[in-house]
């Protein structure tokens, strides 16, 4: 499955859940809420996977944690925040660099419509 079949069904998963559940829940209530539904799909998916990365030729384990990592190919970081700000966009964007990965999907939950809380970063492949 490539990265664009994969984050397609993720967005159609947070599209399910922000119909049923709607926002002002807290990141972790949408974070496994979704882990479920891709699941539930027959993607694969890992919460909160630590991602090591490697500063001066030093390999350091902890480097973060992606919120999800779904077949092994998309990072999702989850948000329920009031706004998204640059520094977010930034910050998956660096993720998706140190785990070398191409495609990142930023959901914001704590929106009115999820078409406007999503946000599709990419790493080095065609938009």
């Amino acid at each position: 499955m490539t990265e664009n079949e994969v984050a397609k069904q993720i967005v159609d998963a947070a599209y399910r859940i922000h119909t049923s559940l709607g926002p002002g829940l807290l990141e972790s209530v949408y974070e496994v809420v979704l882990a479920y539904e891709l699941e539930k799909r027959g993607l694969h998916t890992v919460r909160q996977q630590t991602v090591p990365i490697v500063y001066e030729d030093t390999r350091i384990e902890l480097g973060f944690r992606a919120d999800l990592i779904v077949e092994d190919n998309v990072i999702v970081e989850i948000k329920s925040v009031e706004v998204v700000a640059p520094l977010h966009k930034k910050q998956l964007l660096t993720h998706l660099r140190l785990a070398d990965k191409r495609l990142g999907l930023l959901i914001n939950f704590n929106v009115a419509l999820i078409k406007d809380g999503i946000t599709r970063i990419a790493n080095g492949m065609p938009d």
